[in-house]
């Protein structure tokens, strides 16, 4: 059973819209959830979570339809959102008093065990915490309790290195029970070389792409010619170019690449950064 799946999700805006989008998320994986800001990352969050009204299209959680079945998974989704949603006098014994009354699945040694892998003091109030401290308080909350699906919107944004390094260890943990999954959106697209195993791009409210990590590094490359050189290529071959004073480069299918042509290595960033503002084939 996947663990997520989205199936032709249609959100409609004055002046924007979510366009008839589809993803899956098999258990016992990671979905790397990229695009620029305003492409429509966090509405697809607020629709997984029922947050806000669909258009058209079906979602399921967990293999529960999230229109009449969210209540029932809710004890397995764990949502850590971009800000803090814990009141500023609250402090982490206070948490864990309220939650434990919420969730019928709350550990609390399990709680206790992720704030002293997190260096969290108990007694301190949340408004005196930095945000990298509310963003492993609400990680720590969204483990501790029987969490089969965890939801990332911009998780470790204004981190420091150290800190998302951390976090990503705590992740990776989290993923070694092949019974759960992690949907990760960020714009820290150098995180996801490490810890995904899957890369779904949005674009203008459109799904560009959803594959498996590896399969796109693998199948896509940097290529760096000569204006003439790249015409020659199918268009099919050319997924974005830019020109420069020393010619042209273009991200290309590797194996429609003739012999004699020299091709990078394409990172994730490298890859979103010209099927967005690149210049397409003609």
């Amino acid at each position: 059973m996947e663990a997520l799946v989205l199936s032709n999700v249609t959100k409609l805006y004055p002046g924007f819209a979510l366009d008839n989008i589809s993803l899956s998320l098999p258990r016992g994986c990671i979905m790397g959830f990229i695009g620029e800001n305003g492409a429509g990352k966090s509405t697809t969050i607020k629709l997984i979570l029922d947050l806000i009204h669909r258009n058209s299209g079906s979602i399921s959680v967990l293999g529960q339809d999230n229109l009449r079945g969210l209540s029932q998974v809710k004890e397995h989704v764990g949502v850590v959102l971009d800000e803090s949603c814990f009141p500023d006098n609250l402090n982490a014994v206070n948490i864990n008093f309220i939650l434990r009354n919420i969730f019928r699945t709350w550990n609390e040694d399990k709680y206790w065990s992720l704030l002293n892998q997190f260096s969290l003091p108990r007694d301190k109030a949340v408004k005196d915490f930095s945000r990298g401290m509310k963003k492993k308080l609400s990680i720590a909350v969204a483990l501790a309790h029987d969490t089969r699906l965890l939801i990332l919107d911009e998780a470790t944004s204004g981190l420091d290195p150290v800190v998302r390094d951390e976090i990503q260890d705590v992740f990776m943990d989290f993923i070694q029970d092949e019974g759960n999954a992690i949907f990760m959106s960020t714009h820290i697209v150098s995180d996801l070389e490490r810890v995904s195993d899957y890369i779904t791009l949005i674009h203008q409210g459109r799904i560009v792409f959803s594959q498996g990590k590896d399969e796109l590094l693998e199948n896509y490359g940097i290529l760096k010619c000569s204006p003439g050189e790249l015409q020659a290529l199918n268009p099919k071959a050319i997924m974005g170019r830019r020109h420069n004073s020393f010619g042209v480069e273009a991200l290309v299918h590797k194996s429609q690449v003739p012999p004699g042509l020299t091709v990078d290595r394409a990172g994730i960033e490298e890859i979103m950064l010209y099927y967005i503002k690149g210049e397409r084939a003609v």
